[in-house]
C-alpha cells in the first residue's frame, strides 16, 4: 500500500501484543467497519495487523444534555457530530505481523505505541496477509470471549473473498470454510454459529 493510498482511520489510544484500541473523530468514521483489515506500522518497520472488532461509541456530558431534551435541533446534531471531539474507539485484534518483508500469522514480539496511526489496509494488502499461509491467523479470532465471533468472522471473510475472487482465486474462501471447520470440530455450537452466519454470504 502506497503513502498516497493509505486510508488513516485513527490514533492508538492504548493496546498490548493480542489486541489495541484506536480513537478517532465521529466525522471521521466513515472508513471502519467491522472485520476489516488494519495495520499499524512502527517505527523500526515491523507493521502489526489487526481485525476490527468493535466499533464503540461513547456519550459525553453534553451529549447526555441534548439527548435528555424533548427535542434537538438539526443544527445542534451537525455541530455536535462534526465539531466536537466525541471519543470513539475502534477495537482491534492482532492477527498478526509483517518483518522484513515477511508476513507471519503470530501474536506481534510487541506491542504499537500510544498515538501510532492506524491505517486501514487495501485490497492487496488484505489479499497478501491473508493469502499467506494456511489461515493461521484464524486461531487469534476464534479465542475471542464475549464477543460475536461468527460476525466478525463473517464480515472478515466477506471482504476477504470478494478480494481474492477479484484476485483470482476464487477458491480461498472454500479454503477458509473448511479449515474453520476443522478447527471447530470439538466445538458443535461454535461450529453451527460460524457456519450458520457464513451461511449469509451464498
Amino acid at each position: 500500500m502506497s503513502e498516497e493510498t493509505k486510508i488513516l482511520i485513527g490514533k492508538l489510544l492504548r493496546a498490548d501484543n493480542h489486541t489495541f484500541v484506536a480513537g478517532c473523530r465521529t466525522k471521521d468514521l466513515v472508513a471502519p467497519a467491522l472485520g476489516a483489515l488494519c495495520k499499524v506500522r512502527l517505527e523500526d518497520g515491523l507493521e502489526i495487523y489487526g481485525l476490527i472488532g468493535n466499533i464503540v461509541i461513547n456519550d459525553d456530558s453534553l451529549v447526555r444534555q441534548l439527548v435528555s431534551g424533548i427535542s434537538i435541533p438539526t443544527e445542534y446534531t451537525e455541530d455536535n457530530r462534526h465539531n466536537r471531539n466525541l471519543p470513539v474507539e475502534i477495537n482491534v485484534v492482532c492477527v498478526g505481523f509483517g518483518q522484513d518483508g515477511k508476513i507471519f500469522h503470530r501474536l506481534p514480539p510487541r506491542p504499537p505505541l500510544s498515538l501510532d496511526a492506524l491505517y486501514l489496509c487495501d485490497d492487496e494488502e488484505l489479499v497478501r496477509f491473508t493469502g499467506t499461509g494456511r489461515y493461521g491467523y484464524f486461531r487469534h479470532i476464534l479465542r475471542l470471549e464475549d464477543q460475536p465471533v461468527e460476525e466478525i468472522l463473517t464480515a472478515h471473510l466477506a471482504r476477504a473473498r470478494q478480494a481474492h475472487a477479484r484476485g483470482g482465486r476464487p477458491d480461498w474462501y472454500t479454503g477458509a470454510c473448511k479449515e474453520l471447520i476443522v478447527l471447530l470440530r470439538d466445538d458443535y455450537e461454535g461450529l453451527m454459529n460460524v457456519l450458520n452466519a457464513l451461511a449469509e454470504l451464498e
